[in-house]
């Protein structure tokens, strides 16, 4: 396991107290670590887990505070008192009650940027109740968009927990601790799975506003109702995708597909000639199998990308060369995302065994020999 000094990235230096939860907040803090920051766990004593299966934990370390314990509390805010950042993930009320809510974190820590991860949000109607990804993107438009004419589909939980949730904390902590080191002032990050869904949702409301949007599901142009923005089953059995939205990469695809005199692709966006268009595609790319289509087509401007696997995902030319994965001590993964030219960013490590770095992180946080000594011996820190 990679130490803070150890860290590389962008945002090396900066510390990050992750309480431990489940699902978009971790991802978060990966993220974050990915980037380079020093991001502690604290978990609960005697958890189990850790190691490299554990993708969404890697690269943090990891103590163990009993929070029922006299003194934990105080021993969280003195870590905080030299954080930037913090992460939590439980229902509303949950940290005020455990005594650590933003008012008492920023008191301790005016600078602190207070990052909370929900569905629901702080507050609403809903904000109590109990729920998980395809909840929160069901109120939001986004589900009703996904999926074939018949019913909605479920887009993994990428569009809610990582997309609309994850993703918008970090993007909210980071510029919140531009204003905090800006300003010295710190604040509370609201961030709201049904938040950030709807504004992932800004290009279809664009397109409904234009008009071109008003077909129930799966008849509209980005949802598989244009017959080219869809995937095709080939002969073996597995399936390509080709999204030639412009005429001239249109053009290329249907000549390389010998299917240029065909009569339905003689007016692209006519929608009355697309029940013929997908006619003609189905059976043409049923006629080779994917890797005959990779041949013919990948690398063209026809727009086209074989449908893959995750395990044949790894495998892509195109990913190998980018080193889109990595592997972990021998668990294949993501590589740390974006890429930076000065101060690349990397795995720091896999997950850590919950309470295993302790003494090492009160040790590098500013705890002296004495202090770590008490806290052990109390059962605060396990």
């Amino acid at each position: 396991m990679q130490t803070s000094n150890k860290a590389q990235g962008p945002l090396r230096g900066v510390k990050v107290v992750e309480f431990v939860g489940l699902g978009p907040a971790p991802f978060c803090a990966m993220l974050l670590s990915d980037l380079g920051a020093d991001v502690i766990r604290i978990d609960r004593p005697g958890a189990h887990g850790g190691g490299a299966e554990e993708v969404l934990a890697r690269g943090r370390r990891s103590i163990g505070v009993n929070l029922k314990k006299d003194g934990a509390v105080d021993l969280c805010l003195d870590i905080l008192k030299s954080a930037d950042i913090l992460l939590e993930g439980y229902r509303p009320g949950v940290m005020e009650r455990l005594g650590l809510g933003p008012d008492v974190c920023l008191k301790a820590n005016p600078k602190l940027v207070y990052g909370r991860m929900t569905g629901w949000g702080q507050h609403g109607p809903l904000a109590h109740a109990a729920g998980h990804d395809l909840n929160y993107i069901a109120i939001t438009g986004a589900l009703d968009a996904i999926g074939p004419q018949d019913k909605p589909v479920p887009p993994l939980n990428l569009v809610g927990d990582f997309g609309g949730g994850s993703l918008y904390l970090a993007v909210g902590v980071l510029a919140a601790l531009h204003h905090a080191r800006a300003t010295g002032e710190g604040q509370v990050v609201d961030a709201a799975i049904v938040d950030g869904a709807t504004h992932l949702m800004g290009a279809i409301h664009q397109l409904a506003a234009m008009g071109l949007w008003a077909q129930p599901r799966g008849r509209n142009l980005l949802d598989g109702g244009a017959p080219f923005y869809d995937c095709y089953e080939c002969s073996d059995g597995k399936f390509i995708s080709i999204a030639p939205l412009e005429p001239e990469f249109f053009a290329i695809l249907i000549e390389k597909l010998g299917l240029s005199d065909h009569e339905g692709m003689k007016n692209q966006y006519d929608a009355s000639t697309w029940p013929a268009m997908r006619a003609a595609f189905e059976e043409t790319f049923k006629s080779k199998s994917q890797a005959d289509w990779c041949a013919l087509l990948e690398g063209t401007d026809a727009c086209f990308a074989p449908v893959l696997s995750t395990d044949e995902a790894a495998a892509h030319p195109h990913m190998a060369a980018r080193d889109s994965f990595t592997g972990v001590d021998g668990v294949v993964q993501s590589a740390a995302a974006p890429r930076f030219s000065r101060t690349p960013g990397a795995v720091q490590g896999p997950g850590p065994k919950p309470g295993a770095d302790g003494e090492a992180i009160l040790s590098d946080w500013g705890f002296d020999d004495g202090r770590i000594k008490t806290l052990k011996e109390s059962g605060v820190v396990g």
